[in-house]
């Protein structure tokens, strides 16, 4: 296989992984960007989270395709979330583990 294709898919995940967690603490995405006049509403940030996490699924998938490593850019229990990929209020609270939510 082609190595930068490793990479590109690494860079790729750990991308998408960075817009989920900025939705996760609601903080500003290219999301916004794309749809200032929703900001104000409630449902927009359960929205954004939904596209975010699709992205990050979607890339995963690609990824799986192709037999490429993606495992280690996640602890164990993001990977096990991504695995059901159903995203649920559990996906939120926990995506950061217990040490986080403690905090």
């Amino acid at each position: 296989m082609n190595q930068e294709i490793p990479n590109f898919f690494t860079e790729k995940i750990q991308g998408a992984k960075d817009q989920f967690e900025r939705t996760i603490d609601c903080k500003h995405t290219e999301f916004d960007d794309l749809y200032p006049y929703m900001s104000e509403q409630p449902q927009f940030f359960w929205y954004k989270r939904y596209v975010a996490w699709q992205e990050l699924l979607t890339i995963v998938s690609l990824a799986e395709e192709l037999s490429v490593p993606w495992h280690d850019e996640f602890n164990e229990s993001q990977r096990h979330f991504i695995e059901n990929k159903v995203l649920d209020a559990k996906v939120l609270d926990e995506w950061y583990g217990k040490k986080r939510k403690e905090a």
